[in-house]
């Protein structure tokens, strides 16, 4: 049994998977299951920056791109799913009402902070809810995410050096 384990943990993490690995953890990270793709973006952004000692290389670079990717795919499902919603009489919980005040008000802008724990997934339900124009929706959700990643890529990069 351990054997298993440890074979199906070596696939995730090898050289050659690695950005699967982090594919896979910034989907679902992204979607309502639990799941963090920081650590996983952490862990192997420090072991590039330890060995190629610049944050611009191309496998750093690959490696913002697919957990951006991988990121924004999992939100734009919870925007479908959004989708599929009924209209609610009223809304009980603070995280919904903070996100649909939000959407209201700013629209697309506000999902700018769809990185954000707990409201980031809720934002991004709201935009599907509300019907918010998909291509303005993908591209903000997008950036949103990719300024997350760069930032932790930049704020990580003190402590490896």
């Amino acid at each position: 049994m351990i054997d298993y384990f440890t074979s199906l943990l070596s696939f995730f993490f090898s050289e050659e998977n690695q950005l699967i690995s982090m594919f896979l953890s910034a989907f679902l990270s992204a979607t309502v299951l639990p799941g963090n793709s920081e650590l996983i973006f952490t862990a192997l952004a420090s072991k590039n920056l330890l060995v190629e000692q610049t944050i611009f290389s191309a496998s750093m670079m690959w490696l913002v791109l697919i957990a951006t990717l991988g990121n924004s795919l999992g939100s734009i499902i919870t925007y479908a799913m959004g989708l599929l919603i009924p209209k609610p009489v009223n809304l009980q919980h603070r995280s919904a009402r903070l996100a649909l005040s939000l959407c209201e008000k700013y629209g697309v802008f506000a999902l700018l902070l769809t990185s954000l724990p707990v409201i980031g997934d809720v934002l991004c339900g709201m935009a599907g809810w509300l019907r918010l124009n998909i291509w303005q929706t993908v591209f903000f959700i997008t950036l949103g995410k990719l300024v997350r990643y760069l930032l932790l890529l930049f704020m990580l990069y003190p402590f490896i050096f």
